[in-house]
């Protein structure tokens, strides 16, 4: 299974009123990520929920912030359609905004709290998104993520090895070089822990329907030679069968990496392709003295 960014697109526009449905390994995860807000004497005033998906985890937050302004952002726009119910008609609890985690369109130093539920699987360049998370907070803000880490869905590569030799699972970050990443971007006192939750389901098609529904893909899905020869998906079909248990269920497995982290005092520095770089606002220039005064 491929998390592709332009499948995000095609896939949730076709189908994005039927994510939130889908989706409660999303919703079980971004609820504990929320929980590490639990005892922070911490008082936001601009929240960006990024990758809000239908604004489950937006409308949470601005029931617990709600002096803040709370923006829920997504790459895909028919998501944030769906997300309309929760923000709310007459009072709105949060806004809606349209933006992509690897060009983000959020001025420098403008979020308190950047909060980011199993989106960041979805890019390419985790290094230079967190350098865009630590560019976005400002001095002391914080950022809480979560992510796949290596062991998500073992069962379903496993069962694929029987239909060819081909990778067929994202390569997903594993804690250290989560933990390593964020260093390197300057974020402080980084905090990261690690779960393992299993998802049961009567039939590995079913498994591989949730997958589509949440925007993810198997490689090859649409290519004619790919996984979708009925040969090769059938001996993967049945390798999974093997792996069911005694409840009558096949599993799959998610490893989710969880981590949250500070943004340091202004500036300090940010690792960027071309070496490091630090800003500092003008208003925080002294002045030189002339003449003694």
């Amino acid at each position: 299974m491929n998390f592709d960014r332009f499948a995000i697109r095609r896939n949730f526009s076709r189908a994005a009123s039927g994510y939130a449905t889908h989706a409660r390994l999303q919703a079980e995860v971004g609820s504990r990520l929320l929980d590490r807000l639990d005892g922070l004497n911490f008082s936001p005033s601009t929240i960006v929920d990024l990758g809000a998906g239908p604004g489950l985890q937006a409308r949470e937050l601005a029931g617990r912030f709600p002096k803040a302004r709370v923006v829920a952002m997504d790459v895909a726009v028919p998501m944030l359609h769906e997300a309309r119910a929760q923000a709310g008609r007459w009072r709105r609890r949060f806004e809606r905004v349209a933006g992509d985690a690897e060009a983000l369109p959020l001025a420098d130093g403008s979020v308190d709290l950047l909060y980011s539920n199993l989106m960041l699987q979805w890019c390419d360049d985790v290094a230079g998104v967190l350098n865009a998370f630590r560019r976005v907070l400002r001095p002391g803000g914080l950022l809480l993520v979560s992510t796949f880490g290596p062991d998500t869905l073992r069962e379903l590569r496993e069962a694929f090895r029987d239909a060819d030799d081909r990778p067929h699972t994202s390569r997903f970050v594993d804690v250290q070089a989560l933990g390593d990443a964020l260093v390197r971007a300057g974020f402080s006192e980084p905090v990261l822990d690690t779960d393992w939750l299993t998802s049961r389901y009567a039939r590995p098609r079913d498994l591989l329907s949730e997958l589509k529904a949440i925007g993810a893909t198997h490689a090859g899905a649409d290519r004619p030679r790919g996984l979708s020869s009925p040969r090769r998906l059938q001996r993967m079909l049945a390798a999974y069968e093997d792996l069911r248990g005694d409840d009558g269920r096949v599993p799959a497995t998610w490893e989710v990496v969880s981590a949250s982290a500070w943004a340091p005092d202004e500036g300090a520095p940010i690792r960027g392709p071309q070496g490091e770089e630090a800003s500092v606002s003008v208003a925080s220039i002294g002045r030189r003295r002339r003449n003694g005064t």
